[in-house]
């Protein structure tokens, strides 16, 4: 796969296969991911990567956390889309999507929650990667660097023919990331990966997003 088909074949996966995923596997996506360039080779990122019976207890406290209505703490500022804006428009496109795919009416509150806490189970991934950078650091400046590694990561997976889905949903009780994780006070935690072998027999794994038109946000200077 060259890199303009695995850029356009990468998606979101919301449901995997149990099997795990190697450590030399990880390894590997992770040595071609620090490939990614960063503002002045600063590389402003550090990786933990959790499997096994540690991702097993992080995913039973974070639901036990939510079912009983824990607030959010995430370490940098998460925000909603703007109600009425087109980035929300986009968003609540794609939510319509895969509920009519999972067949969750809009009114069945029951199954509404069941999806939200799949999320938060990181979809059943094997495998989740974690990316921090240095608490020292301001908290936007690493962002945008982490924001390339992060995509390098997830279409480096596709080469070992894993799935990824980038998720907020999984730093949002970063106390309990700390406590199984074992992730140091130092360390800003950003956002998680889960990965793994994807389950193309699960509905929502065959959703196809949509993209704006190159035309609607490009403005062309000098041509």
């Amino acid at each position: 796969m060259n890199v303009v088909e695995a850029i356009k074949t990468r998606k979101s996966i919301r449901d995997f296969k149990p099997d795990p995923v190697s450590k030399k596997t990880l390894k590997e996506i992770l040595k071609i991911a620090c490939r990614t360039p960063s503002a002045s080779n600063a590389q402003p990122w550090q990786f933990t990567v959790i499997a096994g019976d540690v991702l097993e207890n992080i995913r039973t406290a974070t639901i036990e956390k939510l079912q009983a209505g824990h607030p959010f703490s995430p370490e940098w500022e998460v925000d909603e889309w703007p109600p009425g804006s087109v980035y929300r428009r986009r968003q609540v496109e794609i939510a319509k999507q895969l509920f009519k795919l999972m067949n969750i009416p809009r009114e069945d509150q029951q199954k509404r929650i069941a999806w939200i806490e799949r999320g938060f189970r990181y979809f059943n991934a094997p495998a989740v990667i974690i990316i921090t950078s240095d608490r020292s650091l301001p908290e936007t400046r690493p962002l945008l660097d982490i924001g390339g590694v992060m995509q390098t990561i997830c279409l480096a997976a596709l080469a070992f023919g894993l799935g990824t889905c980038i998720q907020n949903q999984g730093v949002m009780y970063p106390d309990i990331l700390r406590k199984f994780a074992q992730i140091p006070a130092s360390q800003r935690i950003i956002v998680a990966i889960a990965m793994g072998y994807p389950n193309w027999d699960f509905a929502a794994n065959q959703v196809a997003s949509t993209r704006e038109a190159v035309e609607n946000i490009t403005t062309w200077c000098g041509f």
